[in-house]
């Protein structure tokens, strides 16, 4: 019998395995034994934000699924089943235990992203009441060096007594974008594993103009030689254009100065604006998938709002 409980630190290299491979798997790599693939399991267990969860029988690990709190924005994911068990019912279960995990904090809107090609995918999320939207792009472009008008820092540089002034300055810029979105958490668990930094943009008078929470190297989320922009945004309104384009020079500032080559960042397509100024500023698309919501509302991935995020 197939039970779902909590990821125990004991399960972390057979659920990285089992990710792995059941990705691997869907994308036809030849060998899966030599697929790169980002260490999800290790960079999202035990974090104070997220709940994991998994699948087992008779003492087996069958495979994982990881729930995500933003404030009132949660995502889950990446959801993964031992490719030999596809079709087994195994993946409804962790999808349950992600969406009971949602309920218990009060998740206003929730979401995940899919690939937009796959019926059975989109298929599945949908008996659980999700349904798919935009596409968000997954884009990138070789690191360079600007001069930008507005200063910058990284989190990790700030004095202790003020990095609780810059998260707090975070949570009100996210207040503008959807009622409750919070990336705290987020920010903290990126410092506390050293897994890259956070990026602020500060206006001449000190107001936070925007961040970027930014994974770099093989043991984040980014992956060899990448910066990747996990969640990103400026304050909206008059000048949003300007203050994103700036925030795109400082995260490949912070790439250049932590010996990354590439910046990597998603952006959905319902923002139509910021993702034609990533175009304009010449990323391109690497892979693209669909972003699917509960209910179905746009959040914040809306016209006019310049964000960077990525639900995988």
């Amino acid at each position: 019998m197939v039970a779902v409980r909590a990821l125990a630190e004991s399960d972390l290299p057979e659920a990285q395995r089992i990710i792995r491979d059941a990705f691997g798997t869907f994308l036809g790599v030849p060998e899966l034994e030599t697929f790169r693939f980002p260490p999800y399991a290790h960079t999202r267990f035990g974090a104070e934000h997220i709940a994991s969860f998994a699948a087992e029988r008779d003492g087996a690990l069958l495979g994982s699924n990881f729930a995500i709190n933003w404030g009132s924005v949660g995502f889950f994911g990446p959801l993964s089943i031992r490719p030999d068990l596809w079709d087994a019912g195994i993946g409804q279960r962790l999808v349950a235990a992600a969406c009971d995990a949602f309920e218990g904090w009060g998740i206003r809107h929730a979401g995940l992203f899919t690939f937009a090609q796959s019926a059975k995918h989109v298929g599945l999320y949908g008996k659980f009441g999700f349904h798919p939207r935009f596409l968000t792009a997954i884009m990138t472009k070789p690191a360079w060096l600007t001069e930008t008008r507005l200063k910058w820092s990284g989190y990790s540089a700030l004095p202790e007594g003020q990095r609780a002034e810059a998260e707090i300055a975070t949570r009100e810029l996210t207040e503008t974008l959807y009622d409750g979105l919070d990336l705290r958490a987020e920010i903290r668990t990126v410092f506390a594993r050293r897994l890259g930094d956070t990026v602020l943009l500060w206006d001449g008078d000190n107001r936070l103009a925007g961040f970027a929470i930014c994974h770099c190297g093989p043991e984040s989320e980014g992956g060899e030689g990448a910066c990747f922009v996990k969640f990103g945004a400026v304050r909206p309104g008059s000048g949003a254009e300007e203050r994103f384009a700036i925030l795109l020079d400082a995260c490949a500032a912070l790439a250049v100065s932590a010996g990354m080559t590439i910046v990597v960042a998603g952006v959905n397509t319902a923002r139509e604006e910021a993702y034609r100024a990533m175009l304009g500023r010449g990323f391109r698309t690497q892979i693209q998938g669909v972003t699917m919501h509960r209910p179905n509302e746009s959040g914040y991935s809306r016209p006019g709002l310049f964000v960077l995020d990525d639900w995988r």
